[in-house]
C-alpha cells in the first residue's frame, strides 16, 4: 500500500511536459534603479543648459563692465532710463496701507504668499469709460501707448480671469560694505491662476526691499526671460536711487561668481519650468509693501530672531504675515491689485512640511504593515483565488504616484525639509514594489482560470510490464544512434537570437516582467505630468472611486467572500483617505492645492466600497446587494448524486473507489449502509430485488443531498476524499493527477 501511495504522489508531481527551463526574472530593485536613471539622466538637457550659462556667464560679465563704468563715470554703453513721473501719483492713489508710531513690519519678508487680485483694463479704449479714483492718472501713464504692441505682448494668456495670487519670495542680505542694514534684495516668482481653466502664468522678479517701511520694488518677467537688474534704480523713488543703485554691481558680481563656480564644478540646475513666452511677453512692475502689524518693534524682533536661532526664551503670539501691492504693465495695459495677501514665513513652512513628511511616513509604515500580514495571510491558493488581481494594480498604481511626486517635491524643496521627504517617498516605493509583485503573483496564479480547458491526454495501452519510455532519434540506415561523426565535419550551430529578439520573447513569456514593465512606463509618463495639479487630481479621483470596486465584483461573480482581514480594509483605506484629503480638503496644505468640495462625496463612496466588501464576508452573503435573479452564482458541485456499487449490500466494505491522493478505500456512509440492507431483506421477490436494491441506494443518497459528503469528484472526473482534496487545495489549486485548474471547493 505504501509503495503504491509513493509510486502515484510521484506520478501526481511529476511534470506532464518536457521540463522547462527557469526562467530569468529581474529584480524589482534592480528595474527601479533603472527606471530612475532614466527619469533622472538627461545628458541632452545638460548640454543645452551648460551652454545656456556660458552665454549667461558671458551676458553678465559684459553688463557688469559697462555698468562699472556708468558707475564711476566712465564711457558706458549703458544708462539707468528715467522714471514715468505719472508712476508715483499712480501708485499713491491705489492708497497703500497707511503706517504710524505703533506699527512695525517684519524684516525677513521670505515666504509664500496667497491671495486674491484685481484685474483692470487701462488701455485708453478701457479707460473712457472707467470712473475710477485713478483713472486720470491711468490716462497720463498710458497716453503713449501703442495697441498694436499690446496685442502682440499679451499673447495667448487670458489676464481678465486670472483673480487669484501665489508670490514666493526670498530675502537675500548683501555682505557688501556699502550695503546698507534698511536695503535687501529680494527673489521671487509670481503665480497667476486662471479661474477658467486652473492654469497658472508663472512670472519671475529680482527687486530691492527697504526694511524700514516694508515697501518692494522690482520688474517682473514670464519666467525663463532674463532680467537685467541695472533696471532697478529706475522704479524706485528719487531719493532712494543711488543706495539702490549701490547694491546692483555686488548683486552682478555675486551672480557671475556663482554661475562661474557652477560651470567648474561641473553642476548643472536644471530649472523645471515652463516656456511662459508662449503664453505671453508682457512685463510687468511690482510695487508692493508688507502689512504693518499692530505689535512693538522691539517684541516682533525678539519673535523673528528666536525662529531664526531658538533658545526657548518667550516671545509674542506671531501676528499675521501679509502683503499688499499691485502689478502693472505699461506696455500690456495691465493692473492687477491685491490686498492682504496672507503668507507663512519660511522657518513655519518647513516645519509645516517636516510635520506633513512624518505624518505621511507614518500612514505608508502602516500601510506596508498591513499589507506585509495580508500577503502572509492570503499566501494559500485558497487565499490568493478570492483576491482581485485589479484591487493591487491600482493601489501599486497610486502608490507609484506618490513616489514620484514625493520625489519630485524633495528635489523642489531643496535644504533640510527634502531630507524629511525622503521618507514617505521611501516606504511609497517599497509598498509600490511589494503590491506590484503581489499583484503579479495572483495574475500567475489566477491565469488558468480564463484559460480553454483541454480534456486529459490518454494514457497509452501498456498491457506488459512498466517499460521507461525513450525518445526516438531518426536515423539513418547503417547508422546507429551513438555514432559519432566523421572526422573534418561541422556540426552546425543555431543561430543565436538578437538582444531585441531575446527581450521581446522574455516579456512576452514571463508575466512577471511584463508587469514590471508596464508599471515602469507608466511611472515614467506620471513623473512627466505629475507638474500638473489638474491631472494628478484626476488621476487620484479615478484611482480611488475603483479601490474596492474590483473586489467587490470578483467576490459577487465568485460566489466567495474576499477573505481580506478586517483590520486591513480599514487600516489601508483610512490611510489613503488621509494622504488624499489632506491635498483635497486642507485649506492650508503644504502645496496650496484649493480645496474640492467634491473631496467628501469621494471618500464617502470609498468607505460605502470598504463598507460592501465586508458584508460579503459576513452572512449577508457576496450577493446580497444585487436582485434576486443576479445574485445566484453557479459554482461547481463536489458531490453529485452517485451510484453506489453493486456488490452485496450485507458487505462491511462498499466503496466508491480510491481516493487519489491518500489511495484508500472512499467507503459509503455507514447510515446508508444499514438502510440499504434493511430495504434490501424487505424484498420477497427475487425478480426485482436488484432494482428495488439500486432505488433504494440512489433514494438514499439523494435524501443525504443536503449533509456534508465523505467524497468530492473534480471536473476531471477525478475522485478524492473531501477531507483530502481540501488538504490539497490549500497548497495547490490544480487536479494532482492531471494538473487541470480546479475551481474552488
Amino acid at each position: 500500500m505504501d509503495s503504491n501511495t509513493a509510486s502515484n504522489n510521484e506520478q501526481a508531481d511529476a511534470p506532464t511536459g518536457p521540463p522547462e527551463r527557469a526562467r530569468f526574472s529581474i529584480p524589482p530593485f534592480l528595474l527601479i534603479s533603472f527606471m530612475l536613471f532614466l527619469l533622472t539622466n538627461h545628458n541632452g538637457d545638460e548640454f543645452l543648459a551648460r551652454h545656456q550659462y556660458r552665454d549667461a556667464l558671458e551676458s553678465l560679465q559684459y553688463q557688469l563692465s559697462n555698468y562699472t563704468l556708468w558707475l564711476t563715470g566712465g564711457e558706458s554703453n549703458f544708462t539707468v532710463p528715467e522714471q514715468d513721473p505719472s508712476i508715483p501719483p499712480l501708485i499713491e492713489a491705489f492708497s497703500l496701507n497707511p503706517t504710524s508710531s505703533s506699527h512695525s513690519f517684519y524684516s525677513n519678508a521670505t515666504g509664500n504668499f496667497h491671495g486674491d487680485t484685481t484685474f483692470y483694463n487701462i488701455t485708453p479704449a478701457s479707460l473712457n469709460n472707467s470712473a475710477h479714483e485713478w483713472s486720470s492718472f491711468a490716462n497720463t501713464y498710458m497716453a503713449d501707448a501703442n495697441m498694436t504692441l499690446i496685442l502682440e505682448r499679451t499673447g495667448l494668456w487670458n489676464f481678465s480671469a486670472s483673480n487669484k495670487m501665489a508670490i514666493s519670495l526670498l530675502d537675500k542680505r548683501l555682505s557688501h560694505p556699502n550695503a546698507s542694514e534698511d536695503i535687501v534684495l529680494v527673489h521671487g516668482k509670481i503665480e497667476l491662476t486662471d479661474q477658467n481653466t486652473a492654469e497658472d502664468l508663472k512670472l519671475q522678479f529680482v527687486g530691492i526691499h527697504f526694511v524700514s517701511n516694508g515697501t518692494m520694488y522690482a520688474p517682473v518677467l514670464p519666467l525663463g526671460q532674463s532680467i537685467d537688474i541695472r533696471t532697478l534704480p529706475s522704479i524706485v523713488p528719487e531719493a532712494l536711487r543711488n543706495q539702490t543703485a549701490q547694491l546692483v554691481e555686488p548683486e552682478l558680481s555675486s551672480q557671475i561668481d556663482k554661475l562661474k563656480k557652477l560651470i567648474d564644478a561641473g553642476v548643472i540646475e536644471q530649472e523645471a519650468a515652463l516656456d511662459e513666452t508662449l503664453k505671453t511677453t508682457c512685463p510687468f512692475a511690482l510695487y508692493a509693501s508688507l502689512d504693518p502689524v499692530n505689535v512693538p518693534e522691539v517684541l516682533l524682533r525678539d519673535l523673528e530672531e528666536e525662529t531664526q536661532h531658538p533658545e526657548g526664551i518667550w516671545t509674542i503670539s506671531p501676528p499675521t504675515l501679509s502683503i499688499s501691492g499691485m502689478l502693472i504693465s505699461k506696455e500690456c495695459g495691465i493692473i492687477y491689485e491685491f490686498h492682504k495677501a496672507e503668507g507663512i514665513g519660511l522657518r513655519s513652512l518647513f516645519r509645516k512640511l517636516t510635520t506633513y513628511a512624518g505624518t505621511t511616513a507614518v500612514a505608508y509604515l502602516a500601510m506596508l504593515v498591513l499589507l506585509s500580514r495580508q500577503m502572509q495571510r492570503s499566501r494559500t491558493p485558497s487565499g490568493i483565488t478570492r483576491l482581485s488581481f485589479w484591487t493591487f494594480l491600482v493601489q501599486a498604481v497610486v502608490d507609484a504616484l506618490s513616489f514620484a511626486g514625493h520625489t519630485v517635491f524633495a528635489l523642489v524643496a531643496d535644504g533640510k525639509p527634502s531630507l524629511s521627504l525622503i521618507a514617505p517617498a521611501f516606504l511609497a516605493c517599497v509598498l509600490f514594489a511589494n503590491e506590484a509583485q503581489f499583484a503579479t503573483l495572483i495574475q500567475q496564479f489566477q491565469a488558468p482560470e480564463d484559460a480553454p480547458s483541454r480534456p486529459p491526454a490518454p494514457a497509452p495501452p501498456n498491457d506488459g510490464p512498466d517499460v521507461p519510455t525513450t525518445t526516438t532519434v531518426s536515423e539513418t540506415p547503417g547508422e546507429s544512434p551513438d555514432a559519432t561523426p566523421p572526422p573534418g565535419t561541422t556540426t552546425p550551430i543555431p543561430p543565436q537570437p538578437s538582444f531585441l529578439a531575446f527581450f521581446i520573447h522574455h516579456v512576452r513569456t514571463d508575466p512577471q516582467m511584463r508587469m514590471w514593465l508596464i508599471l515602469s512606463v507608466f511611472l515614467t509618463l506620471m513623473v512627466h505630468t505629475i507638474l500638473s495639479a489638474t491631472l494628478s487630481i484626476m488621476f487620484v479621483v479615478v484611482s480611488y472611486s475603483f479601490l474596492w470596486l474590483p473586489q467587490i465584483y470578483r467576490s459577487a461573480r465568485r460566489g466567495r467572500g474576499s477573505g481580506l482581514a478586517m483590520e486591513y480594509l480599514v487600516g489601508t483605506t483610512v490611510c489613503r483617505l488621509y494622504v488624499a484629503l489632506y491635498f483635497l480638503l486642507c485649506p492650508k496644505n503644504v502645496l496650496d492645492v484649493e480645496p474640492r468640495g467634491w473631496a467628501r462625496y469621494l471618500s464617502a463612496f470609498v468607505c460605502v466600497q470598504m463598507a460592501v466588501v465586508l458584508l460579503q464576508d459576513t452572512a449577508l452573503g457576496p450577493t446580497f446587494f444585487l436582485p434576486r435573479r443576479y445574485a445566484a452564482v453557479k459554482m461547481y458541485d463536489y458531490h453529485p448524486v452517485m451510484p453506489l456499487p453493486a456488490n452485496d449490500p450485507e458487505s462491511q466494505d462498499q466503496s466508491l473507489g480510491d481516493c487519489a491522493i491518500c489511495m484508500d478505500a472512499i467507503h459509503v456512509d455507514p447510515s446508508l449502509h444499514r438502510r440499504t440492507s434493511l430495504d434490501y431483506k424487505s424484498e420477497t421477490s427475487a425478480a426485482t430485488s436488484k432494482q428495488r436494491k439500486s432505488r433504494a441506494l440512489l433514494n438514499a443518497v439523494q435524501r443525504n443531498a443536503t449533509g456534508r459528503k465523505n467524497y468530492s469528484l473534480a471536473p476531471c472526473h477525478h475522485l478524492f476524499h473531501t477531507e483530502c482534496l481540501e488538504r490539497w487545495l490549500a497548497i495547490k489549486n490544480i487536479c494532482p493527477q492531471c494538473r487541470r485548474p480546479l475551481p474552488p471547493l
